[in-house]
């Protein structure tokens, strides 16, 4: 597994923002959506492209196109929905398919209740969607479950990590022979006893939608 922590001035000012509990939900979901597409930029530099020609009022020139199939967008319901317009941004071709998962507040376990996702996705590069890696139980079965259905390449987006769902991916996935990447503003210091990301942010589904 491969980690990268994106050091960029634009990045850590929204994310200053993000954090920041003055933040009300209307200007912590516009921020999210830019912080992913600066994230996304990066998450896609090595998505798979098809040479192609194109003719230019002067000539024609080289190019290169996204190839088939298309790259699929997973967002983790529901924190992870208010990634999705920051992402289909930068890649409006892309397909979305939808992993509910809920954690479990006493045991921290996480378990899915709901997919639309294709049976079969061979050949095809995911991004998961995901605010917070924490305990990385959640990452860990999303990932899992799109291995099983044969995704081939798979990068998780998340505005914060911590070491322990870190060193969790790094050891639950340390068997899979394809790839597998994690994308991220910052690395936090630890969990408290909650499980919540410290200093981190708060409840990133709360904090987008409201308490429900």
């Amino acid at each position: 597994m491969q980690m990268h922590v994106i050091d960029h001035p634009l990045i850590a000012h929204k994310l200053t923002a993000l954090r920041d509990e003055r933040t009300d939900s209307p200007t912590f979901r516009r921020l999210t959506e830019e912080l992913v597409t600066l994230l996304a930029y990066e998450a896609t530099r090595e998505v798979r492209t098809a040479p192609v020609q194109v003719t230019t009022p002067v000539a024609v020139a080289d190019g290169v196109k996204l190839a088939s199939p298309k790259p699929l967008i997973v967002p983790i319901l529901r924190a992870g929905l208010g990634m999705l317009e920051g992402m289909v941004r930068l890649l409006p071709t892309a397909e979305v398919g939808f992993l509910g998962m809920l954690r479990d507040e006493e045991t921290l376990l996480a378990s899915t209740y709901a997919e639309r996702l294709p049976q079969d996705l061979s050949g095809r590069q995911c991004y998961v969607l995901d605010p917070m890696l924490a305990t990385g139980g959640t990452l860990v079965d999303a990932i899992g479950f799109l291995v099983d259905r044969g995704a081939d390449s798979i990068t998780a987006i998340c505005l914060l990590v911590a070491p322990e769902g870190c060193a969790r991916l790094e050891r639950d996935l340390a068997g899979l022979d394809i790839p597998v990447s994690v994308v991220t503003a910052a690395m936090d210091d630890k969990l408290n006893e909650r499980g919540y990301i410290v200093p981190g942010l708060g409840d990133a589904g709360d904090r987008l939608y409201g308490v429900v």
